[in-house]
């Protein structure tokens, strides 16, 4: 089995489009979103639009759900930007997404943990970067899930692959579209990143899981463009470095 892994796209359509045209390249049997589609000062119309043609199986993010789970004046200002931009079905249907995706048996996709869509599964934040989670925290977080064989999961924006010891192995896409939380640079302000889109290829081969990570080149000017023409200068500029400011 190979399955395609993308997450946290933000609404940047050209990495969207890179990472889709590299998936297809690569001979997988299907592919999997993690969510957090369309928050961000770029194409959200658009970009929803192609993943809706797309019909991929979809994980509910925590900024899917804020879009039409919260009042407007409580929603982050990147969501207050894309609100007006999406139809309230367009809205709806992101609202109404899955909070959690079981994939073949033992696998069980969720956007940040099983319980929790905003919350960190293998991260924690510290002094400005995120540092690797307690094992006692990671296996409270997992709950019942230490039960499966694999857990894929987004949101933090970083790639890695983690065993847990007697639970399941840990699989993080990274972001397509978002290097860094441009809105909150202080999770992660410290930290040195890049601009590249990324994905991953989950593998089963002879009973034991693998995984493949992608960090692939695109026109990420053209992003950090779109994102200066819409007035977020701070996201033109994670867009461009892959650094917040």
């Amino acid at each position: 089995m190979r399955l395609a892994v993308i997450s946290d796209i933000h609404a940047n359509l050209p990495a969207l489009e890179a990472v889709l045209a590299d998936i297809r390249a690569r001979s997988v049997d299907s592919t999997v979103n993690l969510g957090d589609c369309v928050a961000g000062p770029l194409w959200p119309r658009e970009t929803w639009e192609l993943l809706t043609s797309l019909r991929l199986p979809t994980v509910r993010g925590n900024h899917d759900r804020y879009l039409n789970g919260r009042p407007l004046d409580r929603q982050p200002l990147v969501d207050r930007f894309v609100h007006p931009l999406l139809t309230e079905a367009q809205r709806q249907a992101l609202f109404d997404l899955p909070a959690t995706i079981n994939l073949d048996g033992n696998v069980l996709a969720v956007h940040g943990t099983p319980a929790n869509d905003s919350t960190y599964l293998t991260e924690e934040p510290l002094s400005g970067r995120l540092a690797p989670a307690p094992r006692e925290l990671l296996i409270e977080r997992l709950g019942a899930a230490m039960g499966r064989a694999v857990v894929l999961c987004g949101h933090s924006h970083r790639q890695s692959v983690t065993q847990v010891a007697g639970g399941p192995l840990i699989l993080n896409p990274g972001t397509v579209g978002c290097p860094v939380f441009a809105d909150a640079p202080g999770a992660n302000g410290l930290e040195f990143r890049s601009p590249h889109a990324r994905y991953a290829i989950l593998t089963r081969r002879n009973g034991r899981w693998g995984a493949e990570l992608f960090a692939l080149e695109y026109d990420w000017d053209r992003a950090a463009s779109q994102a200066r023409a819409t007035g977020f200068a701070n996201w033109a500029s994670a867009l461009a470095t892959g650094a917040a400011v």
